[in-house]
Protein backbone atom coordinates (compact mmCIF):
# COMPACT_ATOMS: atom_id res chain seq x y z
CA UNK A 1 0.00 0.00 0.00
CA UNK A 2 0.77 3.97 -0.29
CA UNK A 3 2.60 4.73 2.86
CA UNK A 4 1.55 8.31 4.85
CA UNK A 5 4.48 10.03 3.33
CA UNK A 6 3.42 9.63 0.16
CA UNK A 7 -0.38 9.28 0.44
CA UNK A 8 -2.53 12.15 -1.11
CA UNK A 9 -5.35 12.56 0.40
CA UNK A 10 -6.65 15.00 3.48
CA UNK A 11 -6.08 12.59 6.20
CA UNK A 12 -2.09 12.05 4.89
CA UNK A 13 -0.37 11.31 7.59
CA UNK A 14 -3.30 10.33 10.07
CA UNK A 15 -2.21 7.03 11.74
CA UNK A 16 -5.02 4.53 12.28
CA UNK A 17 -5.08 1.17 14.02
CA UNK A 18 -8.21 -0.78 13.08
CA UNK A 19 -8.94 -4.16 15.56
CA UNK A 20 -10.11 -6.17 13.11
CA UNK A 21 -13.82 -6.95 12.36
CA UNK A 22 -16.65 -6.98 9.79
CA UNK A 23 -18.67 -4.35 8.22
CA UNK A 24 -19.03 -1.03 9.45
CA UNK A 25 -15.69 -0.84 11.25
CA UNK A 26 -13.99 -2.20 8.27
CA UNK A 27 -15.75 0.16 6.06
CA UNK A 28 -15.08 3.04 8.15
CA UNK A 29 -11.48 2.32 7.67
CA UNK A 30 -11.70 2.14 3.90
CA UNK A 31 -12.93 5.60 3.85
CA UNK A 32 -10.12 6.95 6.01
CA UNK A 33 -7.48 5.15 4.26
CA UNK A 34 -8.95 6.24 0.74
CA UNK A 35 -8.60 9.63 1.93
CA UNK A 36 -5.43 9.35 2.94
CA UNK A 37 -4.81 7.84 6.22
CA UNK A 38 -2.25 4.78 7.13
CA UNK A 39 -4.48 2.11 8.45
CA UNK A 40 -3.15 -0.58 9.96
CA UNK A 41 -5.02 -3.79 11.66
CA UNK A 42 -4.76 -5.85 13.84
CA UNK A 43 -5.77 -9.54 13.00
CA UNK A 44 -5.48 -12.90 14.26
CA UNK A 45 -2.43 -14.94 13.29
CA UNK A 46 -4.63 -17.37 11.64
CA UNK A 47 -6.38 -14.91 9.44
CA UNK A 48 -6.37 -16.37 5.78
CA UNK A 49 -4.85 -13.00 3.54
CA UNK A 50 -5.01 -11.79 -0.07
CA UNK A 51 -8.39 -12.02 -1.33
CA UNK A 52 -8.79 -8.74 -3.61
CA UNK A 53 -12.17 -9.53 -3.87
CA UNK A 54 -12.57 -8.14 -0.57
CA UNK A 55 -12.76 -4.29 -1.04
CA UNK A 56 -13.84 -3.03 2.00
CA UNK A 57 -10.31 -4.56 3.39
CA UNK A 58 -8.49 -2.69 0.60
CA UNK A 59 -5.65 0.05 1.62
CA UNK A 60 -4.04 -0.86 4.92
CA UNK A 61 -1.46 -3.20 6.01
CA UNK A 62 -2.15 -5.94 8.28
CA UNK A 63 -0.12 -7.46 11.70
CA UNK A 64 -1.04 -10.22 12.61
CA UNK A 65 -0.95 -10.94 16.50
CA UNK A 66 -2.33 -12.86 18.93
CA UNK A 67 -3.69 -10.70 21.88
CA UNK A 68 -3.49 -13.49 24.28
CA UNK A 69 0.58 -13.27 24.07
CA UNK A 70 1.75 -9.97 26.26
CA UNK A 71 4.91 -9.82 24.10
CA UNK A 72 2.05 -9.47 21.48
CA UNK A 73 -0.01 -7.51 23.45
CA UNK A 74 3.13 -4.96 24.19
CA UNK A 75 3.93 -4.57 20.61
CA UNK A 76 0.18 -3.56 19.81
CA UNK A 77 0.19 -1.07 22.37
CA UNK A 78 3.72 0.28 21.45
CA UNK A 79 1.68 0.71 18.00
CA UNK A 80 -0.96 2.57 19.82
CA UNK A 81 1.18 4.86 21.85
CA UNK A 82 1.74 6.32 17.88
CA UNK A 83 -1.40 6.25 16.72
CA UNK A 84 -4.15 9.06 16.13
CA UNK A 85 -7.11 7.11 16.27
CA UNK A 86 -8.41 3.36 17.40
CA UNK A 87 -11.18 1.18 16.23
CA UNK A 88 -12.82 -1.29 17.10
CA UNK A 89 -16.19 -3.56 16.81
CA UNK A 90 -16.35 -5.71 19.60
CA UNK A 91 -18.96 -5.99 22.00
CA UNK A 92 -19.09 -3.88 24.99
CA UNK A 93 -16.22 -4.69 27.92
CA UNK A 94 -14.32 -7.20 25.34
CA UNK A 95 -11.20 -4.26 24.30
CA UNK A 96 -11.36 -4.01 28.12
CA UNK A 97 -10.67 -8.16 28.71
CA UNK A 98 -7.90 -7.76 26.11
CA UNK A 99 -6.08 -5.09 28.09
CA UNK A 100 -7.14 -2.53 25.48
CA UNK A 101 -9.58 -0.42 27.38
CA UNK A 102 -10.16 2.83 26.59
CA UNK A 103 -8.32 4.34 30.32
CA UNK A 104 -5.66 1.50 29.79
CA UNK A 105 -5.10 3.21 26.16
CA UNK A 106 -5.16 6.98 27.30
CA UNK A 107 -2.49 6.61 29.84
CA UNK A 108 0.00 5.33 27.19
CA UNK A 109 -1.23 7.88 25.02
CA UNK A 110 -3.68 10.69 26.06
CA UNK A 111 -4.32 12.40 22.61
CA UNK A 112 -5.89 9.05 21.09
CA UNK A 113 -9.64 8.83 19.49
CA UNK A 114 -10.75 6.25 20.16
CA UNK A 115 -13.88 5.34 18.15
CA UNK A 116 -16.21 2.27 19.05
CA UNK A 117 -18.22 0.63 17.06
CA UNK A 118 -21.84 -1.26 18.24
CA UNK A 119 -25.03 -1.99 16.72
CA UNK A 120 -26.59 -0.96 20.34
CA UNK A 121 -24.03 1.13 22.00
CA UNK A 122 -21.84 1.07 25.28
CA UNK A 123 -24.53 1.12 27.73
CA UNK A 124 -28.47 0.12 27.78
CA UNK A 125 -30.19 -2.85 28.33
CA UNK A 126 -29.37 -4.31 24.95
CA UNK A 127 -26.06 -3.18 24.79
CA UNK A 128 -24.58 -6.75 25.73
CA UNK A 129 -27.01 -8.81 23.23
CA UNK A 130 -26.15 -9.42 19.77
CA UNK A 131 -27.75 -8.18 16.68
CA UNK A 132 -27.71 -7.22 13.19
CA UNK A 133 -28.59 -4.13 10.73
CA UNK A 134 -32.20 -5.24 10.76
CA UNK A 135 -32.51 -5.48 14.36
CA UNK A 136 -31.12 -2.03 15.15
CA UNK A 137 -33.04 -0.09 12.63
CA UNK A 138 -36.17 -2.28 14.22
CA UNK A 139 -36.16 -0.32 17.05
CA UNK A 140 -35.11 3.03 15.07
CA UNK A 141 -38.54 3.43 13.26
CA UNK A 142 -36.76 2.53 9.89
CA UNK A 143 -37.42 -0.75 8.97
CA UNK A 144 -41.52 -0.06 9.75
CA UNK A 145 -41.41 2.53 7.23
CA UNK A 146 -39.88 0.80 4.64
CA UNK A 147 -42.22 -1.60 2.22
CA UNK A 148 -44.85 -2.15 0.26
CA UNK A 149 -48.38 -1.08 1.33
CA UNK A 150 -50.44 -3.76 2.78
CA UNK A 151 -47.25 -5.82 3.07
CA UNK A 152 -44.50 -6.59 5.49
CA UNK A 153 -41.31 -4.61 6.13
CA UNK A 154 -38.49 -4.91 3.66
CA UNK A 155 -35.19 -5.19 4.72
CA UNK A 156 -33.20 -2.12 2.89
CA UNK A 157 -29.86 -4.51 2.30
CA UNK A 158 -27.61 -3.41 5.31
CA UNK A 159 -27.02 -0.28 4.28
CA UNK A 160 -29.27 1.83 7.08
CA UNK A 161 -28.08 0.31 9.67
CA UNK A 162 -24.74 -1.09 9.33
CA UNK A 163 -23.09 2.18 6.83
CA UNK A 164 -25.43 4.64 7.48
CA UNK A 165 -26.28 4.64 10.77
CA UNK A 166 -23.14 3.42 11.80
CA UNK A 167 -19.81 3.45 9.23
CA UNK A 168 -20.71 7.63 8.73
CA UNK A 169 -21.66 8.53 11.81
CA UNK A 170 -18.40 6.73 13.54
CA UNK A 171 -16.03 8.59 10.76
CA UNK A 172 -18.35 11.99 11.97
CA UNK A 173 -17.71 11.26 14.69
CA UNK A 174 -13.95 10.65 14.66
CA UNK A 175 -13.21 13.69 12.91
CA UNK A 176 -14.84 15.88 15.39
CA UNK A 177 -13.18 14.92 18.03
CA UNK A 178 -9.81 14.77 16.15
CA UNK A 179 -10.58 18.64 15.42
CA UNK A 180 -11.11 19.02 19.34
CA UNK A 181 -7.99 17.10 20.10
CA UNK A 182 -6.19 19.41 18.27
CA UNK A 183 -6.77 22.41 20.70
CA UNK A 184 -7.26 20.58 23.70
CA UNK A 185 -3.94 18.06 23.19
CA UNK A 186 -6.88 14.98 24.65
CA UNK A 187 -8.55 12.24 22.85
CA UNK A 188 -11.87 11.12 23.80
CA UNK A 189 -14.12 7.75 23.41
CA UNK A 190 -16.54 8.28 20.27
CA UNK A 191 -19.77 5.85 21.16
CA UNK A 192 -21.19 5.47 17.44
CA UNK A 193 -23.82 3.42 18.19
CA UNK A 194 -26.27 1.93 14.93
CA UNK A 195 -29.37 2.06 16.61
CA UNK A 196 -28.83 6.12 17.90
CA UNK A 197 -27.16 6.80 14.04
CA UNK A 198 -30.28 5.27 12.60
CA UNK A 199 -32.50 7.43 14.89
CA UNK A 200 -30.31 10.41 13.48
CA UNK A 201 -30.85 9.61 10.22
CA UNK A 202 -34.95 9.20 10.80
CA UNK A 203 -34.93 13.00 11.81
CA UNK A 204 -36.63 15.06 8.88
CA UNK A 205 -39.44 11.92 9.04
CA UNK A 206 -39.48 12.89 12.99
CA UNK A 207 -40.45 16.13 11.06
CA UNK A 208 -42.67 14.98 8.87
CA UNK A 209 -44.61 13.15 11.96
CA UNK A 210 -44.89 15.82 13.93
CA UNK A 211 -46.53 17.73 11.43
CA UNK A 212 -48.99 15.09 10.85
CA UNK A 213 -47.47 14.88 7.46
CA UNK A 214 -46.36 11.30 7.79
CA UNK A 215 -48.55 7.67 8.58
CA UNK A 216 -47.35 4.98 10.16
CA UNK A 217 -48.63 2.66 6.93
CA UNK A 218 -45.78 1.60 4.49
CA UNK A 219 -46.71 2.63 1.08
CA UNK A 220 -48.97 5.46 1.88
CA UNK A 221 -46.39 8.73 1.89
CA UNK A 222 -44.30 10.73 -0.85
CA UNK A 223 -41.36 8.86 0.13
CA UNK A 224 -42.28 5.27 0.65
CA UNK A 225 -43.48 4.60 -3.11
CA UNK A 226 -46.97 5.37 -1.58
CA UNK A 227 -47.54 8.64 -4.27
CA UNK A 228 -47.47 7.89 -8.00
CA UNK A 229 -44.99 10.27 -8.82
CA UNK A 230 -42.25 9.05 -6.67
CA UNK A 231 -41.72 5.16 -7.10
CA UNK A 232 -40.44 2.31 -9.37
CA UNK A 233 -42.74 1.37 -12.80
CA UNK A 234 -41.98 -2.24 -14.48
CA UNK A 235 -41.59 -1.48 -17.93
CA UNK A 236 -42.55 -3.34 -21.13
CA UNK A 237 -39.53 -5.46 -20.52
CA UNK A 238 -39.48 -6.71 -16.82
CA UNK A 239 -37.29 -3.92 -16.25
CA UNK A 240 -37.72 -0.97 -13.78
CA UNK A 241 -37.23 2.77 -13.77
CA UNK A 242 -37.45 5.08 -10.83
CA UNK A 243 -39.08 8.36 -10.97
CA UNK A 244 -39.44 11.58 -8.61
CA UNK A 245 -41.11 14.15 -9.32
CA UNK A 246 -41.63 16.02 -6.62
CA UNK A 247 -41.85 19.12 -7.25
CA UNK A 248 -44.98 20.75 -9.08
CA UNK A 249 -42.56 21.62 -12.10
CA UNK A 250 -41.15 18.40 -12.41
CA UNK A 251 -44.38 16.39 -12.00
CA UNK A 252 -46.10 18.72 -15.22
CA UNK A 253 -42.68 17.86 -17.07
CA UNK A 254 -43.53 14.09 -16.35
CA UNK A 255 -47.13 14.30 -17.12
CA UNK A 256 -46.43 16.20 -20.60
CA UNK A 257 -43.37 13.76 -21.75
CA UNK A 258 -45.07 10.50 -21.32
CA UNK A 259 -48.86 11.39 -21.69
CA UNK A 260 -50.56 11.05 -18.63
CA UNK A 261 -54.52 11.87 -19.24
CA UNK A 262 -54.94 15.96 -18.70
CA UNK A 263 -57.83 14.97 -16.04
CA UNK A 264 -54.98 13.85 -13.74
CA UNK A 265 -52.49 17.07 -14.45
CA UNK A 266 -53.73 18.82 -11.59
CA UNK A 267 -53.93 16.11 -8.74
CA UNK A 268 -50.59 15.36 -7.69
CA UNK A 269 -51.19 16.25 -4.55
CA UNK A 270 -54.73 14.64 -4.67
CA UNK A 271 -54.61 11.69 -2.46
CA UNK A 272 -58.00 10.31 -3.24
CA UNK A 273 -56.44 10.26 -7.07
CA UNK A 274 -53.44 8.37 -6.27
CA UNK A 275 -55.18 4.98 -6.95
CA UNK A 276 -55.92 6.35 -10.13
CA UNK A 277 -53.41 7.94 -11.16
CA UNK A 278 -50.68 4.71 -10.13
CA UNK A 279 -52.74 2.67 -12.56
CA UNK A 280 -52.12 5.23 -14.97
CA UNK A 281 -48.51 5.62 -15.04
CA UNK A 282 -47.96 1.59 -14.57
CA UNK A 283 -49.97 1.03 -17.95
CA UNK A 284 -48.35 3.63 -19.75
CA UNK A 285 -44.69 2.57 -18.23
CA UNK A 286 -45.27 -0.69 -19.35
CA UNK A 287 -45.74 0.74 -22.89
CA UNK A 288 -42.42 0.80 -23.21
CA UNK A 289 -39.07 -1.20 -22.78
CA UNK A 290 -36.59 0.80 -19.57
CA UNK A 291 -34.13 1.36 -22.58
CA UNK A 292 -36.79 3.09 -24.89
CA UNK A 293 -37.67 4.72 -21.87
CA UNK A 294 -34.47 5.87 -20.65
CA UNK A 295 -34.14 7.56 -24.25
CA UNK A 296 -36.81 9.56 -24.04
CA UNK A 297 -36.12 10.87 -20.31
CA UNK A 298 -32.71 9.87 -18.84
CA UNK A 299 -31.12 14.03 -18.65
CA UNK A 300 -34.73 15.76 -18.32
CA UNK A 301 -36.01 17.36 -15.43
CA UNK A 302 -38.73 14.50 -14.84
CA UNK A 303 -36.24 13.35 -12.37
CA UNK A 304 -35.84 9.89 -13.97
CA UNK A 305 -33.66 7.07 -13.99
CA UNK A 306 -33.21 3.14 -15.18
CA UNK A 307 -32.87 1.04 -12.19
CA UNK A 308 -30.08 -0.73 -12.51
CA UNK A 309 -28.50 -4.35 -11.05
CA UNK A 310 -24.99 -3.82 -9.63
CA UNK A 311 -23.93 -5.65 -12.95
CA UNK A 312 -24.62 -2.54 -15.45
CA UNK A 313 -23.54 0.27 -13.19
CA UNK A 314 -20.02 0.48 -13.71
CA UNK A 315 -20.85 0.56 -17.72
CA UNK A 316 -23.56 3.54 -17.24
CA UNK A 317 -22.61 6.95 -19.08
CA UNK A 318 -23.11 8.96 -16.13
CA UNK A 319 -20.55 6.68 -14.11
CA UNK A 320 -18.40 6.23 -16.60
CA UNK A 321 -17.97 10.05 -17.05
CA UNK A 322 -17.17 10.49 -13.34
CA UNK A 323 -14.63 7.48 -13.28
CA UNK A 324 -16.92 5.84 -9.94
CA UNK A 325 -14.76 2.98 -10.38
CA UNK A 326 -11.70 2.47 -10.59
CA UNK A 327 -9.36 -0.53 -11.83
CA UNK A 328 -6.82 -2.13 -8.74
CA UNK A 329 -4.26 -4.80 -10.18
CA UNK A 330 -7.79 -6.35 -11.90
CA UNK A 331 -10.31 -5.84 -9.67
CA UNK A 332 -12.95 -3.18 -10.38
CA UNK A 333 -13.75 -1.01 -6.85
CA UNK A 334 -15.66 1.77 -6.16
CA UNK A 335 -13.97 5.26 -6.48
CA UNK A 336 -12.90 6.97 -3.64
CA UNK A 337 -15.87 9.66 -2.19
CA UNK A 338 -16.41 12.38 -1.59
CA UNK A 339 -13.73 14.32 -4.07
CA UNK A 340 -11.72 16.61 -3.04
CA UNK A 341 -10.09 19.74 -5.18
CA UNK A 342 -6.79 20.03 -4.01
CA UNK A 343 -6.24 16.84 -2.17
CA UNK A 344 -7.28 14.04 -4.24
CA UNK A 345 -8.56 11.00 -2.16
CA UNK A 346 -6.38 7.55 -4.21
CA UNK A 347 -7.14 4.11 -3.12
CA UNK A 348 -4.28 3.11 -1.28
CA UNK A 349 -3.85 -0.72 -2.94
CA UNK A 350 -5.75 -4.02 -2.93
CA UNK A 351 -6.66 -5.73 0.45
CA UNK A 352 -2.99 -6.93 1.34
CA UNK A 353 -1.86 -10.29 0.48
CA UNK A 354 1.07 -10.63 3.71
CA UNK A 355 1.43 -9.39 6.91
CA UNK A 356 4.02 -6.75 8.20
CA UNK A 357 5.08 -6.77 11.78
CA UNK A 358 4.26 -4.26 14.78
CA UNK A 359 7.64 -3.00 14.72
CA UNK A 360 7.71 -2.06 10.73
CA UNK A 361 4.74 0.02 11.62
CA UNK A 362 6.72 1.67 14.17
CA UNK A 363 9.45 2.29 11.97
CA UNK A 364 7.52 4.32 8.99
CA UNK A 365 5.50 6.06 11.73
CA UNK A 366 8.50 7.35 13.63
Amino acid sequence: MTTSSTASGPLAGLRVVEFAGIGPGPFACMLLSDMGADVVTIDRPTRKLGDHNNITGRGRSVVLADLKDPAAREDVMALLEQADVLVEGFRPGVMERLGFGPDVVAARNPRLVYGRMTGWGQHGPLAQAAGHDLNYISIAGALHAIGPAGGAPVPPLNLVGDYGGGSLYLIVGILAALHEARRSGRGQVVDAAMSDGVISLMSNFVSHARRGLFKEERGSNGLDGGAPYYRTYETADGQYISVGSIEPQFFKDLCERVGLPASLHGSQLDRTRWPEMHAEFERIFRSKTRDEWVAQLEGTDVCFAPVLPLSEVPSHPHNLARQAFVDVEGVSHPAPAPRFSRTPSAIQGPTPATAVTAQAVRARWA
